[in-house]
C-alpha cells in the first residue's frame, strides 16, 4: 500500500461576469469572447440581474439600461452602488442612448463604463480585461 499523499492542484477560479440584456444576440456577442477567460452568467431583465448578483456575486456586470420588467439597468446600478456587499463590483452599462448627457448621468450614478450600441465587442472585452486584470494575477 502506498503511503504517499495525493495533493490535488485546483485551477484558479475564473472571475464571474454577469451579462444582463434583454437581447439574446447581445448576450451571445459578449459571452463568446468573454467566456474564454471568465465564467459568464446571463440575465434578460433587471430583476433577474439583481437576483443573480445576490446569488453569484460577480466581479463585473455588463448591463443594458433599457430592459423589460419592473427594474431597468439604472435602477439595478443604484442598488449595486448603495449596497456595501456589492461595493467592489464593476459595472459597465450598454445602451442605444448615445447622448453625452446620458453617459454623464450614468457615470454620476456610479457606472464604471458606458457603451453605446452598436459597440465594438473588442472594446468591451478590452475594458473588462483592464478592470479584472488584478483578479487574474
Amino acid at each position: 500500500m502506498n503511503d504517499q499523499t495525493c495533493n490535488q492542484i485546483q485551477a484558479p477560479l475564473r472571475p464571474k461576469i454577469l451579462i444582463a440584456d434583454d437581447g439574446a444576440y447581445i448576450r451571445r456577442l459578449l459571452s463568446i469572447p468573454l467566456g474564454k477567460k471568465y465564467e459568464i452568467i446571463e440575465a434578460d431583465s433587471g430583476a433577474a440581474a439583481l437576483g443573480f448578483i445576490e446569488l453569484h456575486k460577480p466581479k463585473l456586470v455588463l448591463m443594458d439600461i433599457m430592459m423589460p420588467g419592473v427594474m431597468n439597468g439604472l435602477q439595478v446600478l443604484d442598488i449595486i452602488k448603495a449596497d456595501p456587499r456589492f461595493k467592489d463590483i464593476f459595472v459597465g452599462l450598454m445602451t442605444a442612448r448615445g447622448q453625452i448627457k446620458d453617459g454623464a448621468i450614468a457615470k454620476k450614478r456610479g457606472a464604471d463604463a458606458y457603451f453605446v450600441k452598436p459597440f465594438s465587442p473588442a472594446d468591451v472585452v478590452a475594458w473588462v480585461d483592464s478592470m479584472l486584470h488584478s483578479t487574474l494575477q
